[in-house]
């Protein structure tokens, strides 16, 4: 059960989980052995709490990445062979042992990224989801199509790509992992996993749980390291076949030039400069939760978040002045207490970042309506950072074009659905959009001419498993979710059979 005590009871909680993390580090994880890098080199790895130290990490290099990607080659066609039902009953194990660990998972999570517990304290829960979920279409994975014609019966089966590399973000990094990985050993391939080196702690606690489950040896592996070697190592290397990553955009296109001479499949889950198109008549006070939720939950550090909100004039300034009230009421504190709605982002690089844009909103003309690029008073040991909501920004801004990937929030007018749709559409970003409108007839015309993969109309960000998840433009490639993850994770075969003696020309006779 994940953790729902005060400040002062998840501090005593977390209190054993820090030391023993401490203690023993963070290492890699290879043909199911913990191990520190061959190299033996460690980083540093410090909560954004107050900047002090939670444990060192094993810094892996190309070494730890060949013996990683030699393990998942080797264990490949055992586990691609195993029996759906015996796999799908691992993947079952997995889920359970998850919710088992769920209070520790949420804990270090909250204490690594700085993520709020009462965010956190639901990511256990929705990673068990993911791999009950796949484990579900274990069975099921490579079932192909029927194509009869008339001299042959063609059929179509799905087979495992291979060992896969995965790449995961900083934000929410366990339940992104196993969005990623539990698809991967349902479809029948092995994994290479290289977290964030900014969050790595709990990449080790779901290797490690994975493996108590019975998931053989080499299906799984973990190196820790940086993008420009452990990272670039992964993407480079010929025995692994494909690459999920999830993160920010101008990464993804490193990755693809890397895998170029391998000519390696990809899937990106990349960066959002979301709209959140709010009409007149909406139902305003719906529309307002949802703005200040899809922006400000996770600390704003979320891809799919509404970062622009585009308003129709008539409403604009009433909504306007209301967000901002409800902004500066955001209680930011201590990620472990259940009453802080923002917690500290990620690290000191980052706030210095998000931080920058204040400044850089206010020289382009925009109207500040709440927070200062600032810590808040008390909070200046870690990286908290005062919520900030412009308005009065052009579609051209910085600030309107922008990721910035933070408790940043920039609100543009509109007069008419044409305008709304341009400034939505006027961005290099298509990962999601939100509509918010009583005239159905508008909702879908504007829901089919936004660019973005994923719309929710009069809704948040609510996801349905079996739905496909990703983006358009510089938001991504490929989509995740129910079958449309095994389009990416196996390989489609035709087989076709001759029903007689059809003609065959003869040559040279």
């Amino acid at each position: 059960m994940a953790a729902t005590g005060t400040l002062k009871e998840n501090l005593e909680k977390v209190a054993p989980y820090r030391a023993k993390i401490a203690e023993r580090g963070v290492k890699n994880f290879i043909n199911g052995r913990s191990i520190p890098a061959l190299s033996n080199k460690t980083f540093n790895n410090h909560t954004p709490i107050d900047n002090s130290l939670l444990c060192t990490v094993a810094e892996g290099d190309v070494a730890d990445v060949d013996a990683a990607a030699q393990a998942a080659h080797d264990a490949f066609p055992a586990w691609a062979a195993l029996p759906a039902k015996q796999r799908r009953d691992l993947l079952y194990r997995v889920a359970d042992l998850i919710e088992a660990h769920a209070e520790e998972i949420a804990l270090l999570e909250s204490i690594d990224t700085g993520q709020p517990i009462r965010f956190m304290s639901k990511a256990a829960v929705r990673a068990a989801a993911n791999f009950r979920f796949f484990a579900d279409r274990v069975e099921s994975a490579n079932d192909g199509l029927a194509l009869p014609a008339h001299e042959h019966m063609n059929y179509t089966i799905r087979q495992p790509i291979g060992p896969v590399g995965v790449i995961t973000p900083w934000n929410t990094p366990f339940m992104l992992s196993t969005w990623k990985i539990a698809p991967a050993l349902a479809a029948g391939c092995t994994v290479v996993h290289k977290p964030a080196e900014l969050s790595p702690v709990t990449a080790q606690c779901l290797t490690e749980l994975m493996h108590e489950a019975g998931i053989p040896a080499g299906v799984v592996n973990l190196v820790n390291g940086f993008g420009e070697t452990a990272g670039k190592a992964l993407t480079e290397h010929p025995l692994i076949k494909a690459i999920a990553f999830v993160g920010e955009t101008t990464t993804g296109s490193h990755i693809m030039r890397q895998g170029a001479d391998t000519l390696k499949r990809v899937h990106f889950e990349l960066g959002g400069k979301n709209p959140i198109i709010v009409f007149a008549d909406a139902d305003l006070e719906r529309a307002l939760d949802t703005a200040v939720f899809m922006k400000y939950s996770l600390n704003g550090e979320r891809c799919t978040s509404s970062s622009r909100l585009l308003v129709e004039r008539t409403v604009y300034d009433e909504f306007t002045a209301k967000l901002a009230e409800r902004v500066k009421n955001l209680k930011v504190g201590h990620p472990l207490d259940p009453n802080t709605e923002i917690g500290p982002l990620i690290h000191q690089t980052h706030w210095e970042k998000v931080s920058s844009y204040v400044q850089i909103g206010q020289e382009d003309g925009a109207t500040l309506m709440a927070g200062d690029g600032q810590s808040p008073a008390g909070l200046d040991d870690g990286a908290y950072i005062t919520p900030t909501f412009f308005k009065d920004a052009t579609p051209t801004m910085r600030i309107a074009q922008e990721e910035i990937f933070g408790p940043f929030l920039t609100a543009i007018p509109f007069d008419t659905d044409a305008e709304a749709l341009e400034i939505a559409n006027g961005v290099n970003y298509g990962l999601t959009a939100y509509i918010w409108t009583r005239d159905v007839s508008r909702a879908m015309q504007m829901a089919h001419k936004v660019e973005a993969g994923m719309v929710w109309v009069n809704s948040q960000n609510v996801r349905h498993l079996p739905t496909p998840f990703g983006g358009v433009k510089n938001s991504g490639i490929g989509r995740d979710g129910g079958d449309y993850s095994f389009d990416f994770y196996m390989e489609t075969k035709n087989i076709s059979i001759a029903f007689g003696n059809h003609n065959i020309p003869k040559l040279g006779d």
